[in-house]
């Protein structure tokens, strides 16, 4: 479904469907942050609260893994989306000038 990271194709390589128009636009990011939000935040929590770490513990370990999540979760969050909308027909978001792309 990407030829880059986030990048979409315009056409899907084993069907020929067209992905040109789909466009998540924000929504991946807001997916992304509330579902780190309720994985990391307990797994801080709890580490604070049975271990009481120096901050610096904190910063080591909670930063790596929220950046790492979030950029393994960002593709798969955007796919879903175009997923929704491709299964909802919601095809065409630039009105006609952009079926010709």
């Amino acid at each position: 479904m990407f030829s880059r990271y986030l990048k979409v194709v315009d056409t899907c390589s084993a069907c020929g469907e067209a992905l040109h128009h789909h466009r998540a636009d924000d929504a991946p990011p807001y997916v992304v942050i509330l579902v780190l939000g309720h994985i990391i935040i307990p797994i801080v929590t709890g580490l604070e609260i049975a271990f009481t770490p120096p901050m610096w513990v904190h910063l080591v370990t909670a930063i790596p893994l929220t950046v790492g999540l979030a950029l393994w979760l960002l593709p798969k969050a955007k796919g879903l989306i175009i997923g929704i909308q491709w299964a909802n027909r919601m095809h065409g978001f630039g009105g006609e000038a952009a079926e010709g792309h």
